[in-house]
């Protein structure tokens, strides 16, 4: 079994994020359940604008990254939040997953069947709520299944701050959600290993 974080960080290497520490809650937690785990900060890669899956330039390393994205089993779309929105990194790595849409196994069934997708969000403000559920409906929507509480999220509270997880004593929420998600996100994706989704009806 695998799970991958794609953490949309605005922070490059080597730079301390507070969005990571809060997503190696959840894949400690799988580790620590048997489960092959990878992180990827997006933002040190080359993401060009668009809704394919192969290269859109010389330089556009998505396609590596979708490379992962289809071979993990569990996938965690991890991001900051700012002005009660998801990141720019992890809205662009959405509209590049778009493309999963019409990408099919070689049974003919979607994709993304039989991989669960969970969330983690960090802020210093409310509206994890929020960007929970717009990146939770995107992977629904591109065959994705979503586990009961397969998300954790930490913020400092109404008003400005800074993001401040790492620096926080306030975090045990947070964690203790996080190792929830992770064996919610487990118990999900072993299920659909022994009972896969149905292929859709055929349209012919």
């Amino acid at each position: 079994m695998r799970a991958l974080a794609l953490n949309c960080t605005l922070k490059r290497s080597p730079q301390d994020s507070n969005t990571a520490a809060l997503t190696r809650v959840v894949l400690d937690a799988l580790q620590q359940r048997g489960v092959e785990t990878a992180m990827v900060r997006v933002v040190d890669h080359v993401v060009e604008p668009g809704v394919v899956s192969e290269e859109l330039s010389s330089a556009d390393q998505w396609p590596a990254l979708h490379e992962q994205i289809v071979a993990a089993d569990i996938l965690i779309v991890a991001t900051p939040t700012w002005l009660g929105q998801q990141s720019s990194i992890s809205k662009r790595v959405l509209e590049r997953m778009d493309a999963m849409l019409s990408e099919t196994k070689d049974d003919g069934r979607p994709i993304a069947y039989d991989k669960v997708a969970g969330v983690v969000v960090t802020g210093n403000e409310d509206g994890a709520h929020h960007c929970i559920a717009e990146i939770s409906a995107a992977l629904n929507d591109i065959g994705y299944t979503l586990a009961g509480q397969g998300w954790t999220y930490w913020n400092k509270g109404p008003g400005p701050g800074d993001e401040e997880y790492l620096n926080s004593d306030e975090t045990d929420w947070s964690n203790r959600t996080g190792v929830i998600a992770a064996q919610n996100l487990l118990a999900v994706a072993e299920a659909l290993k022994h009972r896969p989704m149905p292929a859709p009806p055929s349209s012919a």
